[in-house]
Parts: C-alpha cells; sequence; structure tokens
C-alpha cells in the first residue's frame, strides 16, 4: 500500500471526483462482546439512520436482524447499512466477533476500504480481536482503533491500549486522553486540537467543549501529545525535520499527517468511550471521515485478464470505466437469491448484462437496491466505490468477478479457512431428503465455510463447519425456518492426515490378461512437506522419457484422488510431496487410467502404517474468578490444555493456551458449573498439529470399529 493516493485524479470530473472523497466504505471488528453493534447502533442513531437505539442486550439491535442474533446477543452474518455524516457517505458492515463465523469477517475485509476495531476497555486485546487483526493485515485494511467500554469497573484506557502495542503489534498512537475512569469516566482531551470536552446527556451533540483542559490533566496530555506527533510525523521527513527543530504544528498539519499515517498503514490512530452510554461516538464519527481512506486513497485495484494470458490490469475508481466489481455474500431468498457486490469501476444499472470469467456467461441485473440490515432501498443505478446488493444474478457465488464483456478481469478472490467439526445430518421423513439436499446446497452458497459431503462408506450426508455453534445454527435454521424436521449425529472433529517418513514406492498398475490391458509402473518418492495442503506437491524428475509426458499429469491426478479419498480412516491427506522419478510404460497397454491408478497404489501403498492423525488445535483464553482457578486448571488438564500464559486482572484470572477442539465440546457448560456461571472462554483456529501416540491408536481403533 502506497502511503498516498496512487490514483491519478486528473481523469476525473470534479462531481466524480468530489463524489468519491466523501464515500468511506468501513467496517466495525472485534472479538465477541467488545461492543461492536452497539457501536454501530450508535453511530446509525446519530447520524439519524434510526430514530431509535436498537439495544443488543434487548434483542432489538438493528443490525442484528436474524432470530438467532437477537434471541442470543450476538452478530452471526455481516449486515450492511449506509449512512451520512458531514457530507460523506459511510457505507457500514457490522461483522461477527465469534470465532465460528469468522468467515463472515474474511470475506466483510476483502471488499472494505477501512476498519474500526473495537476493544473491551476492561479486556483489551482478546483471543478474536488477534484473528480479525491479522485478517485486515492480509488484506492491508487501515485501521483506527476505539477502546469502548471505559466506565465499566474495571477499566483501564492505558492498559488497553498497551494490548494493542504488545498483542497485536501494532504502532498505535493516542489520540485522545480520557478524562475520568469508570464510573467517573466524563470526557476527554482531543490530543490534536488540545481541548478538552465533556460527554452530555439527551438529544443534543453528546458533547460539549470545556474553556479549557482542566488542570488534573494538562500535564498528562502534553506528555501524550508529545508522543503522539513523534510517532504521527515519522511519516514525512519535512515534519520529521520540523518537530527535531522543536517547532510548533497547525492542526491541519497533525491532521494530515495522522491520516497519511492511518491510510498507509504506518501507524494507527486510537480513540476511546462507551458507546452504550453515547460516549466518544461523536469524535469516532469524526475520525472516521477524517483518518479512513477513500475509495481514491487506496489506488486501482488490480486483477488479471483472462483472455490475455492473466496478464496483470488495473480498474481505477471511475464510474465511466469498464465494469468491475466483486461478489462477496449471497443470501438465499424467496423473491430472488441477492449478491452483495462491491463496484471497484464502472456503473451498474438495473437490467443491465454483466459478464462473469468464472463461468464465461453473461447474466442480467434484476433489482439493485442499497441494504440497511435486512431493509432495502431499490436504486436503478450505483457507481464504482460502491456497495450494495443485487437481484437477477443466478449462478454467481462468493469471490466471483462480475465485469463487462469486452473489457474482461478477474479480481483476487479470497481463501476460507477448512472446517474443523462436523456431524452427520438426515430429515426426519425420508419425503423431505430432497428438500434437504436442495437447502444444504443454498446454505453452502450462502456460507463458504459450511461444506457438505457425503460418507462414501455410510452414505450419511455430512455437514462440516467451523465450530459447534456454527453447525448448532445452521441445524436451527434448517428446522425452524424452513420446516425441514432433521435428525443430527454427534459431532466429530475434522482430523487430517499427513505421511510420517520418507518412503519411495512402486506403483503397479498391469493387466495383461484378455481384452484390452492395462500397462503402467510408477516410482514415486514420498514425503512429507511443511505446508499443510489439501493437495499434493508434485514434481517430475523423470528422464528419457519412461512415463511418456502426456500420462505425467494423470500420475499427478490419482495421487491427489487418493489424498483426497482418505484411506480406510477417511480423513483427508494433507502435507504430502511426491516425485515421480522413474517408471515404465507399453506402446499399447499404457493409458492415462492405467497411469491413474498406479498413482493411487503408489500413494496408498506408501502411507500405509506411515501416517500420522492431525488434530485441529485452537488458541484458547479462559478468564475466571481467582477462587475457582483450581477447579478450572485442574478440569483444562484433563483436556490435553497446553497452558502458556497466567495473568491476573484485579480478581480475574486469565490462562491462555492451546487445546484440542476435540476436548472442548460442551465445555461452556463445565465451564460454568465450575465457576458458578462468572467464568468465560474464547477460541481462535492455531492450526493442525500431532496427535498423541494414544490419541491416535484409540481414533484408529474406534474408526475401524465403527464408531
Amino acid at each position: 500500500m502506497s502511503d498516498t493516493a496512487t490514483q491519478p485524479a486528473s481523469n476525473l470530473s470534479a462531481q466524480e471526483l468530489q463524489r468519491l472523497t466523501n464515500l468511506r466504505n468501513i467496517g466495525i471488528m472485534a472479538h465477541i462482546d467488545a461492543g461492536k453493534t452497539t457501536v454501530t447502533e450508535r453511530i446509525l442513531y446519530i447520524t439519524g439512520r434510526t430514530h431509535n437505539i436498537g439495544e443488543v442486550h434487548d434483542g432489538a439491535a438493528t443490525m442484528d436482524y436474524m432470530e438467532d442474533e437477537r434471541n442470543r446477543g450476538i452478530t452471526i452474518t455481516s449486515a450492511a447499512t449506509q449512512c451520512e455524516w458531514n457530507d460523506v457517505t459511510i457505507n457500514l458492515i457490522d461483522t461477527p466477533g465469534h470465532v465460528d463465523f469468522t468467515v463472515e469477517v474474511e470475506r466483510s475485509l476483502r471488499v472494505l476500504d477501512g476498519a474500526v476495531a473495537v476493544f473491551d476497555g476492561v479486556a483489551g486485546v482478546e483471543a478474536q480481536s488477534e484473528t480479525v487483526w491479522r485478517q485486515a493485515d492480509r488484506y492491508g485494511v487501515p485501521r483506527i482503533c476505539f477502546i469502548n467500554k471505559l466506565d465499566r469497573i474495571g477499566a483501564d484506557f492505558d492498559r488497553a491500549f498497551g494490548t494493542i502495542l504488545t498483542r497485536l503489534g501494532a504502532n498505535a498512537v493516542r489520540m485522545q486522553l480520557p478524562m475520568g475512569i469508570e464510573k467517573d469516566f466524563m470526557g476527554l482531551v482531543d490530543l490534536i486540537t488540545m481541548k478538552a470536552y465533556k460527554f452530555t446527556e439527551g438529544d443534543g451533540p453528546g458533547i460539549e467543549e470545556l474553556p479549557s483542559i482542566p488542570d488534573e490533566y494538562s500535564e498528562l496530555a502534553e506528555e501524550r501529545r508529545m508522543e503522539m506527533i513523534e510517532k504521527i510525523v515519522e511519516i514525512d521527513d519535512e515534519l520529521v525535520e520540523k518537530f527535531l527543530e522543536g517547532e510548533d504544528f497547525t492542526v491541519e498539519e497533525l491532521k494530515m499527517a495522522t491520516r497519511k499515517s492511518a491510510v498507509s498503514g504506518h501507524a494507527v490512530p486510537v480513540f476511546c468511550g462507551s458507546a452504550l452510554h453515547d460516549k466518544g461516538v461523536h469524535p469516532l464519527l469524526d475520525a472516521i471521515v477524517d483518518y479512513l481512506p477513500t475509495p481514491l486513497d487506496l489506488g486501482a485495484i488490480k486483477g488479471t485478464d483472462p483472455k490475455s494470458d492473466n496478464a496483470e490490469v488495473e480498474r481505477p475508481s471511475d464510474s465511466d470505466g469498464p465494469l468491475a466489481a466483486l461478489a462477496f455474500k449471497t443470501i438465499s431468498d424467496p423473491n430472488g437469491d441477492l449478491t452483495f457486490i462491491r463496484i471497484y469501476s464502472g456503473t451498474i444499472n438495473r437490467g443491465d448484462a454483466v459478464y462473469n470469467p468464472r463461468t464465461r456467461k453473461k447474466e442480467r441485473i434484476g433489482r439493485l437496491m442499497f441494504m440497511h440490515a435486512d431493509k432495502r432501498e431499490a436504486v436503478d443505478t450505483v457507481r464504482a466505490g460502491n456497495i450494495c446488493a443485487v437481484v437477477g444474478l443466478k449462478d454467481i457465488i462468493t469471490g466471483d468477478t462480475i465485469c463487462a464483456q469486452d473489457a474482461q478481469v478477474v479480481l483476487e478472490s479470497m481463501d476460507f479457512p477448512e472446517p474443523v467439526i462436523a456431524m452427520a445430518i438426515e430429515p426426519k421423513s425420508t419425503g423431505d431428503r430432497d428438500k434437504l439436499g436442495d437447502l444444504l446446497g443454498k446454505l453452502s452458497r450462502e456460507d463458504p465455510s459450511l461444506r457438505v459431503f457425503t460418507d462414501q462408506e455410510t452414505d450419511e450426508t455430512v455437514i462440516a463447519g467451523m465450530g459447534e455453534l456454527h453447525l448448532e445454527i445452521v441445524c436451527t435454521r434448517i428446522n425452524r425456518d424452513y420446516k425441514i424436521p432433521i435428525n443430527v449425529g454427534e459431532p466429530r472433529v475434522a482430523y487430517r492426515q499427513t505421511i510420517t517418513r520418507d518412503v519411495d514406492i512402486e506403483g503397479k498398475q498391469v493387466k495383461q490378461s484378455g481384452g484390452s490391458g492395462q500397462f503402467a509402473i510408477v516410482n514415486v518418492k514420498f514425503a512429507p512437506e511443511d505446508e499443510l495442503s489439501d493437495a499434493c506437491i508434485f514434481e517430475d524428475t523423470t528422464k528419457g522419457g519412461v512415463v511418456p509426458l502426456q500420462y505425467i499429469p494423470a500420475v499427478n491426478k490419482g495421487i491427489n484422488e487418493a489424498m483426497r479419498s482418505g484411506g480406510r480412516l477417511g480423513f483427508a491427506y494433507v502435507g504430502i510431496h511426491a516425485n515421480l522419478h522413474f517408471g515404465k510404460s507399453h506402446d499399447v497397454d499404457s493409458s492415462e487410467l492405467a497411469f491413474n491408478l498406479a498413482g493411487q497404489r503408489a500413494f496408498r501403498e506408501a502411507l500405509d502404517n506411515n501416517f500420522t492423525i492431525l488434530e485441529p488445535v485452537m488458541k484458547l483464553t479462559v478468564q475466571v474468578p481467582e477462587e475457582n482457578l483450581g477447579d478450572v486448571i485442574g478440569d483444562l488438564n484433563t483436556r490435553r490444555v497446553a497452558i502458556e500464559e497466567m495473568t491476573m486482572d484485579g480478581a480475574i484470572r486469565e490462562v491462555n493456551g492451546k487445546v484440542p477442539i476435540a476436548e472442548m465440546f460442551n465445555y461452556s457448560s463445565t465451564l460454568r458449573g465450575l465457576t458458578s456461571g462468572r467464568g468465560s472462554f474464547s477460541m481462535e483456529p492455531a492450526g493442525y498439529e500431532a496427535t498423541p501416540t494414544y490419541v491416535q491408536e484409540k481414533i484408529v481403533k474406534d474408526m475401524t470399529a465403527g464408531k
């Protein structure tokens, strides 16, 4: 990402330049219960988008419109809306905080220009905070931070700020100094303008300027301001020189430097408040406008041209340019499926024909609309830079590009994590089998982290997802919303397998008696690969044409088919390197099929008693009262938890470590029992690790016994 806008504005009309300059596409992201949705609700109320404040704890949040969201008080799907502040249009997406729905954050961040990271003023950076922060890093999304809930007991702005520095490694910059804390949190000092504000109640602006900074905060405010200036001027050599010479800065110079630092990712401005009581949300809105990027700031979107050997092409933000848009979400709807898209270039009109390079088909735009959670505002035209929903696209899936057929482009898609939990599912009535199959197809199209497949041995339909809650909500929707009664099996872990040691195998497919023959011999060296890819890392080092060139892809295909089959245990293989170094063929009896089967045989023989079972491991954070710590630690030790750190915050102990997800089924009820409901925990994926020998032996025994 560049330090400044990389897109030349000279080609744009004055009207188009003004429109794009006054546009922000942002997301609100955080750990569960940090207050994302409450921040969003306050923003909507303050900007006049809603006339009532929807409270999460009352089940009335505007953005949590699904029944499960309101019942549980959590965000499950990312919801989009649009509001206005100081003549700036803000497209805003409220994302989930629960790890089971991390795919919603992933696909939202892919199309956003900036984000507000919300942190709990008591807990600071939490497990899922780290996950969403890394997701934002991956997509290069500029951020500002909002430390929320500073009026709660135990809140500490500086401590929460410190966790952003230490746990996230961010170059965080305090832009405000809170005045008071906990129940005495009554205002803040703006370190750029050096003005103090107190919070007010009622229908007014919620904040009121004081004549001067109170004496007890003036010295600390000066100190914090110098720290802030030192960090934000680093982006500009002239400002650094001015700082070293001890000169003063104007407010505009500091705002410009802060914006430049934030947009470039050099620094992360940090703000504070309490959204529930409308403290600090007005300054946060100003910061969104002042410091988060416009579509122009991030420059032209890059893609590839499918008609020119995938040569790189650019599409600047310009409504008059060729169409380039990315589909980032689909929702099944009785009135026509909704597809959420971000338009990077060009204009879409109702009734337009658009092109999908993946399917190589044209489709027609039925209706266009701006979304406000589950409410829709129909429009006829949507221009570059905006996020909208489309009805009428039948074959679009998440990650597809929509473009003009005469100016084709494929934009970077999205990668989604592998499922870690699976369960069998069947309709209670055999008459509902086809309906259930169709519905699961729709649900998996909506949710790329939900996988549906048939167990080849038992012929059961299996759904796999990101956690117990994820699958529980899928099943609830099938039962309640779609009126298909179902039976579900026990959750089971999505194990993987890999090869234990290097081995050189000769695979044969020789059949030369009666009818057409088959002849293929391959010599393949198999070895573990550090990258746990579900596709084989295939290498051909044969010489002299011992395996004819046209048959080599068939060997690779056969090995990959055997990897996906999972062998006798049924767990897909990952992290395997295959080197085809020798082989034999027959002028008449060799074929692609023969070499495919020879590759499969070589793989199966290589992995026979030469495999390790890998299990998904989670990063675990448990917060418990001091008096319950011993019982909780004792229970965690029975769950194979590797405790890495224990910290103390008042009377609350925090335990951090790693745990196999197989050991965490129904843990929430256990923790409630051990702590009389006062304990809490969170998890985030931490990859796959080899199972201990005794665990692997038990898994193999259970699987071979048909359990």
